[in-house]
């Protein structure tokens, strides 16, 4: 598939990938184009297993605005629907996929731009950027995006947000959770490297073990979540990848991964 609205880069030999919107004209709105051409990367990202870690960034100014307004007008339910499924594919993609998802947030994350970013695994964010929800201001409350900024950020916050519409900075967004940390702009693409790179050090199969476990028990009262955490850990620890770094710990020696 050929990208018109994305950019698809391998950086450190083909082991972290760099996904850039690349619409800032549009102020890298989330046209149907744009999230159908997202879900068609992460997923053949997903599949790629030399790909240990993934970097999703913008262009321009503004991170994203969230859903190009000009398809929200003059259209049939069916055609909303068809949106807003769309963009549910993507936010669940960006999670479903075993390597985690570091979004590199350097301007504005506005509605389906906020919930891009809150549906990543992890956020970095530029002291200049901001988020908002500001839907309810326009007549159309930000009912997706609640859904995983609910998550991210717990139930009154995240209403401050999107009941106001108010634009919230960046140190708020770390205080509150949204992202896991502020640095200057010209630091931010060498902060989001740096995560990443520490992330693809570890196993991959433990990774993808791990980020799949943790959103399988986020939702689950806790003796469900236990019962299952405790088997994922117990078949995780049957791997091989586990015994050689139990092993390497206990002989102070590196790891030797193998993915299996």
């Amino acid at each position: 598939m050929a990208y018109e609205s994305i950019a698809f880069d391998l950086e450190r030999d083909g082991t972290l990938a760099v996904v850039t919107l690349d619409r800032p004209q549009r102020r890298n709105a989330l046209s149907l184009g744009m999230m159908n051409e997202l879900i068609d990367c992460f997923a053949r990202i997903g599949r790629d297993r030399a790909i240990r870690a993934v970097v999703l960034a913008a262009r321009g100014k503004v991170f994203s605005s969230g859903h190009d307004l000009g398809e929200m007008v003059g259209r049939d339910v069916n055609a909303y629907r068809q949106i807003f499924d769309v963009c549910t594919q993507l936010m669940t993609g960006v999670q479903a996929i075993p390597q985690p998802v570091v979004a590199e947030v350097q301007g504005l994350a506005t509605a389906a731009g906020c919930q891009l970013v809150a549906s990543c695994d992890l956020a970095i964010a530029s002291s200049a950027a901001s988020f908002a929800t500001p839907g309810v201001r326009i007549g159309l409350f930000c009912t997706t995006p609640m859904v995983a900024l609910s998550r991210a950020i717990g139930r009154k916050r995240a209403l401050e947000m999107l009941l106001t519409g108010r634009q919230v900075d960046a140190a708020t967004a770390a205080d509150w959770g949204l992202v896991n940390s502020v640095v200057a702009p010209d630091a931010l693409t060498a902060a989001t490297r740096q995560l990443a790179g520490t992330i693809a050090e570890a196993s991959t199969l433990t990774v993808a073990i791990g980020k799949q476990a943790f959103y399988s028990q986020i939702d689950l009262d806790q003796p469900k979540a236990y019962a299952y955490a405790k088997e994922v850990m117990s078949m995780n620890n049957m791997c091989l990848d586990a015994q050689e770094g139990i092993s390497a710990f206990l002989e102070k020696r590196p790891a030797c991964w193998t993915g299996k």
